[in-house]
Parts: C-alpha cells; sequence; structure tokens
C-alpha cells in the first residue's frame, strides 16, 4: 500500500475510534441524527472526505443509519463487533450458560411455529452425526470438526424453526463461538459425550408441539455440559 495512502487509512480509522468514542459517551442519542460532515470535519480538523468514510464504516458497523436528504442517525451506540469479541473470548461456561438462554427460548417457540423442513433438517443433523461415530459411540478418528459441524446444524436448524429473524440473527453469529467451544469439548475426556437420546428428546417435543416439553428437553441437554465445566472449574454456583 502507498505510503499516502496508509497514512489516510490511520486518519480514517482515527476518526472511526473517535465518533465511537462519542457514540459511546452518549453525545448523540438512538434516533439523534448527527452533526453534518462539515461540522465533524471542523469539530475533528480533518477532511470531509475523511469524515465520510468514517461515517460509512459506522454506517456498515450497525451504529449509524444515512438517509437520503435528511442526514445520519444514531440506531445504536453498542457496538456489534465489541460484542462479538466480547463473547469471542468469553470461556466454556458463560458459553453455555447463553447457550441455554437462547435456545431454551428457541426450542419453545419452535415447538409452535416449525415447518415440515425443519424437522428434517434436525433430522438429517442428527443422522449424519452418528454416521460418523465409531462402534464406541465417539467421533471417528479424524472427524471431530465435522462431528462438531453435524451438531452445531442441528442446533441452528432448532433456533430457525422458531421463525424469529432477531433470534436466528444473534444465534447466527454467536454459533462461531458454540462450534468453538464444542469442538473443545469433544476433545476433552472429562467432558460427557453427545447423547443422541438428549438430541431426540428435544426434536420429538418440537415434533410434538409441546413448547414446555422442547424447552425442558433443550436445558436438560444442555445442563448436562455445563455442569461437567463447572466440576471441572470447582464452581456449583
Amino acid at each position: 500500500m502507498p505510503l499516502q495512502a496508509a497514512e489516510r487509512q490511520s486518519l480514517v480509522d482515527a476518526v472511526v475510534d473517535a465518533l465511537r468514542a462519542r457514540l459511546a459517551a452518549g453525545d448523540w442519542k438512538v434516533g439523534e441524527r448527527i452533526p453534518t460532515e462539515h461540522a465533524l470535519a471542523e469539530q475533528l480538523q480533518v477532511g470531509r472526505n475523511t469524515v465520510r468514510e468514517a461515517v460509512r464504516v459506522l454506517v456498515h458497523a450497525g451504529l449509524l443509519r444515512s438517509k437520503q436528504g435528511e442526514g445520519t442517525f444514531v440506531i445504536s451506540t453498542a457496538d456489534p463487533g465489541d460484542i462479538m469479541r466480547a463473547v469471542q473470548r468469553a470461556g466454556i461456561r458463560d458459553v453455555l450458560e447463553l447457550r441455554i438462554a437462547l435456545e431454551a427460548e428457541a426450542a419453545r417457540l419452535a415447538a409452535r411455529r416449525h415447518h415440515p423442513a425443519d424437522l428434517e433438517r434436525m433430522r438429517a443433523a442428527l443422522d449424519a452425526q452418528a454416521a460418523l461415530e465409531d462402534s464406541g459411540g465417539q467421533p471417528a478418528s479424524g472427524s471431530l470438526e465435522l462431528y462438531a459441524d453435524h451438531d452445531i446444524a442441528f442446533h441452528t436448524a432448532v433456533v430457525e424453526a422458531a421463525h424469529n429473524t432477531a433470534l436466528t440473527a444473534t444465534y447466527g453469529w454467536f454459533s462461531s463461538s458454540v462450534r468453538e467451544a464444542l469442538v473443545s469439548a469433544l476433545g476433552d475426556q472429562e467432558m460427557p459425550r453427545i447423547a443422541h437420546g438428549d438430541h431426540r428428546a428435544v426434536l420429538d417435543a418440537i415434533a410434538s408441539g409441546d413448547p414446555q416439553a422442547a424447552e425442558q428437553a433443550t436445558r436438560a441437554l444442555l445442563e448436562k455440559p455445563k455442569r461437567a465445566v463447572e466440576a471441572l472449574l470447582g464452581d456449583d454456583s
């Protein structure tokens, strides 16, 4: 990259950081229009093009929204990127606790709203995962990553069967942390093995249209690895 381009990009990054700081500090509330490019350029002592590029970054980040002829408005003061990075740094117990919160509600809703195709996706994921097991019920040698992918596919199908766009989107970016924690757990001999019976219980409860049973089955499934983690950490709180 040419030196001038590198310097310009560094300046844009600095303006992005400055605007993020002002959003976090509450200088502009959600729904409020931020100052014009000209005003921000004067305040930050940079060119208008630099401000324009920085604003574009924050629009893509989901913090701002530009309306033609009206200006740029605040739609969020919490940077989704920061939230995602915090989740990625979370420990396996924290991930499991969040999974229980999201997936138990998703299963409850799925029992009421699922379509036949949703159930087929769940069954296909479980069948594909079972096909990768050896005679002892463990993931066959060299199949750990794919085994984890099929497990994630099942849980994603449950969430998507709730037909809640916000819940699906939230679980979508969270699922990478779920997969990382799952792969780690599968490689740990002290963690419980994946029990297909527990997964089938979730599927059967959803298929039967029983929201309470679906929620309880999901909690029961995820409480097992959570208790194992707590035992390893010496924390049962």
